[in-house]
């Protein structure tokens, strides 16, 4: 069950070295992970499945050598990938369009095909385009303008557009844990890191950004749990509107 999952999943702070994990485990996980909700289904981002000795041991430095890092038997790095905006943006227009001959009844589908092109063809390639920082205050200016005569989507600045490129990969990341607590496997989401430093290891360009980085492994019974989880009373954070 779920609950059961979500009691299971910890951040494990040390794994136990003598019990390694099966990399088609992992990578099946991996798999899963993809079914995870993406914005405009563009999946901008791309998994870094570290198995190699030498790679690991960079990489736990990079993560300031905290304990769940020197202690993985395996790393999944999350990266961002707004860069790739142009060719997913079109990877996604193709599928689509195939998706829409299947399913669209026949006096529709011309309609549907016709706001597909406007929508993967021309309005995502402007929302994610950078350019220099140019295009976020057009987009801003542009919707803005929009806005003051019916509902628009407003967060098109530089920020707005990589916070959500950031959500997307942030829940591909929470749907691996889930899914390697299923197959039995731990796991602790490290964000104290050198970004730097883990994009030089790992070869990636500039425009590639490090949501997180997963270490993986098996808990160390006795250490790997530090203490009962901590959570605010639920009525802290929920709000319900009756009106």
């Amino acid at each position: 069950m779920l609950l059961d999952l979500l009691k299971h999943r910890r951040a494990v702070r040390h794994f136990d070295a003598d019990k390694p994990l099966d990399s088609a485990t992992v990578r099946h996980c991996l798999e899963q992970a993809q079914l995870a909700p993406s914005s405009s289904n563009l999946q901008l981002y791309e998994f870094y499945h570290i198995t190699g000795k030498a790679t690991l041991e960079a990489l736990a430095t990079a993560c300031l050598s905290q304990q769940a890092a020197t202690t993985a038997t395996q790393m999944v790095v999350f990266v961002c990938r707004q860069d790739l905006y142009r060719q997913r943006t079109q990877a996604m227009f193709a599928l689509e369009s195939e998706n829409l001959r299947r399913h669209s009844p026949p006096d529709k589908l011309e309609k549907r095909l016709k706001a597909n092109v406007g929508y993967y063809g021309k309005f995502l390639p402007f929302l994610y385009a950078r350019d220099f920082g140019l295009l976020g205050p057009l987009r801003k200016v542009l919707f803005g303008t929009v806005a003051l005569f019916r509902p628009m989507y407003r967060d098109c600045g530089e920020a707005d557009i990589r916070v959500v490129v950031h959500k997307s990969c942030g829940l591909a990341a929470q749907t691996f844990m889930l899914a390697m607590s299923e197959a039995g496997y731990d796991t602790c989401p490290l964000e104290g890191l050198d970004s730097g430093r883990v994009k030089k290891i790992l070869g990636l360009p500039r425009g590639a950004e490090i949501n997180m980085i997963v270490a993986c492994g098996i808990r160390k019974e006795g250490h790997g749990i530090w203490g009962d989880r901590q959570r605010l009373p639920f009525a802290e954070v929920y709000r319900e509107r009756t009106d």
